[in-house]
């Protein structure tokens, strides 16, 4: 919680007509507020003494100025497997760096009713397996990204885990959490899988990159390169043969030409 501080500070407690009172010392007034010293009331030049309530004793008040919110309902009960993410690339690097533990990413909105109703229940089943990660996205911020991902019902869950890539994908409710316990279940259980951890489907990169949401040349994608490299082999070849047709029908026309002449 991020407050401000406004030093207006006084002295209350003190009323130079109360008949019932008591004497207090303090010591000569060498400490500031606000750069001024402290007036106290009814103070005698040099002795330090002042007259107050006696039921009331010597209090400073410091008047403060709180410029801040509850924790909204998506920063509340988060695990340490559980993080935020704030980008595409870190939506790609968190899925290429987990190696075989099992990811599952939670699209949410903060004005989706289901999402906040769910979230306690994620939360609790993200303490229960703290070997598998959760990449909190929040579809407000990261809007175009989604729409990359053809993700246009909340909440929605993928599961990852290494070489396999996607694992399944679904919406559900509190009435439907169901579906996640039996994804859990389902792919929850440690295993090795051989390669590195494969995340976002090439297709995906794609979008994400002609979206300009994502920088192919930072991602090492040797399969990706090959194959663009290879469309773009093709799409030549394609290019020349049809330079070659053209050409062909060039020199029968004008063969056809001649032979009229």
């Amino acid at each position: 919680m991020a407050c401000s501080l406004k030093c207006g500070s006084y002295f209350s407690g003190f009323n130079s007509n109360s008949k019932a009172s008591t004497s207090k010392n303090f010591p000569p007034s060498s400490f500031g507020f606000l750069g001024k010293p402290p007036v106290l009331p009814d103070q005698k030049r040099g002795t330090g003494n002042c007259t107050c309530k006696s039921e009331n004793k010597f209090s400073v008040h410091a008047e403060t100025e709180c410029v801040s919110r509850s924790m909204r309902w998506w920063e509340k009960n988060l695990k340490p497997n559980m993080v935020k993410i704030h980008s595409a690339q870190e939506l790609v690097c968190s899925l290429q760096n987990a190696g075989d533990r099992l990811v599952i990413i939670d699209f949410y909105s903060p004005g989706c009713g289901g999402c906040k109703a769910l979230h306690p229940k994620i939360c609790q089943l993200a303490e229960q397996n703290p070997n598998a990660i959760l990449l909190e996205v929040n579809y407000e911020e990261l809007k175009n990204m989604c729409h990359c991902l053809n993700i246009h019902v909340l909440p929605f869950f993928r599961f990852y885990r290494g070489a396999e890539g996607r694992l399944c994908s679904f919406s559900c409710t509190n009435a439907t959490i169901k579906k996640f316990k039996n994804a859990l279940a389902k792919h929850g259980s440690n295993r090795c899988s051989l390669g590195p951890a494969k995340g976002l489907d090439e297709s995906e990169l794609m979008k994400l990159a002609s979206a300009g949401e994502l920088s192919l040349s930072s991602l090492q994608l040797p399969s990706l390169k090959e194959e663009t490299m290879e469309d773009l082999v093709i799409m030549r070849s394609m290019e020349l043969s049809d330079l070659f047709n053209k050409a062909d029908n060039n020199r029968m026309k004008l063969e056809r030409e001649g032979a009229l002449l």
